[in-house]
């Protein structure tokens, strides 16, 4: 067996969701109130999206805390896995959030509400510039974390959301067409979900152990193909342990014999180094793949 990788050392985002998760509460309240006391869907919309996302924050923020419980006896890996539950749990709140405000701008569509679009234009402003800082929080992360992706995917949207906004509140003042109102909140729908699908996508895979993105199965397998002595591969696993974590168990077949620790060590130091493997597993055994471990030699 392969010796493993333990260095889980992730920077620590707990001031980044702290203070995202203040900005965005407060200025949900905020697009809440005005969006009710001027009648505008489309800062209702963005209010609805924002608290999605309040909501999301939390979650990853307590999925980020879960994954540091250590190991124990029931929960092997201990708990880090439910940094990928969060995820997804967080892309099918806002599917059904966008969903709920799709069907209200259809409405709004065929009986326009007049609105005050100095106000909307006023608060969306506010929502460029806080969700534009919150989105630099995570930025440095969104490459290794699935949860910090989506944070920073969120709020970078959420500012050209609410561009959107002002252009709607735009439009309206120059042409006093209510229809703009929910039309914008259709695109800003459209743009939600094209975000959350990807998000969505990702973690269901995720959940249902599929190769992790980002991590290529095929150039791992002529890795280990292409190391001296190896014969033949089979059972090659690659999961997610976590949103930043994979996993891989492997069984090497070697007609020349079971090697050292050294040997095992290069590789899983190789894996590391090159793929991003965190967790190595590797079975060493002495003879054709086509058999079982019963049936022939297996390395101790």
């Amino acid at each position: 067996m392969a010796p493993h990788h333990h260095d889980h050392g992730q920077p620590s985002y707990n001031r980044a969701f702290t203070i995202a998760i203040a900005l965005n509460l407060g200025f949900v309240i905020t697009e809440a109130i005005f969006g009710f006391l001027t009648h505008s869907l489309a800062l209702l919309a963005d209010a609805g999206h924002n608290l999605g996302d309040v909501l999301g924050l939390l979650l990853a923020w307590g999925a980020s805390w879960l994954v540091l419980f250590r190991p124990t006896r029931r929960y092997t890996y201990g708990l880090r896995r439910s940094s990928i539950l969060v995820a997804l749990l967080n892309a099918m709140i806002l599917l059904f959030a966008m969903g709920a405000i799709a069907i209200e701008a259809i409405q709004r569509v065929k009986n326009p509400v007049a609105i005050n679009g100095e106000t909307i234009i006023g608060v969306a402003l506010v929502g460029i510039v806080i969700n534009g800082l919150t989105a630099l929080l995570f930025m440095s992360g969104r490459k290794r974390d699935l949860n910090l992706r989506a944070a920073f995917l969120h709020m970078a949207s959420d500012a050209l959301v609410s561009l959107g906004v002002v252009l709607a509140g735009i439009a309206i003042l120059a042409t006093g067409w209510l229809w703009f109102d929910p039309v914008i909140s259709l695109v800003i729908v459209v743009v939600i979900l094209v975000s959350t699908w990807n998000l969505l996508r990702d973690s269901l895979n995720l959940a249902l152990d599929a190769v992790p993105p980002g991590v290529e199965p095929l150039a791992i397998r002529t890795f280990l193909d292409e190391t001296p002595g190896v014969v033949a591969i089979h059972d090659l696993h690659i999961w997610a342990m976590s949103t930043t974590e994979t996993a891989l168990t492997a069984h090497l077949v070697m007609l020349t014999g079971c090697p050292d620790d050294a040997f095992l060590a290069r590789i899983s130091q190789e894996l590391h180094d090159r793929f991003d493997i965190e967790h190595t597993t590797i079975q060493i055994e002495t003879g054709y793949s086509m058999l079982s471990c019963a049936q022939k030699s297996c390395c101790e």
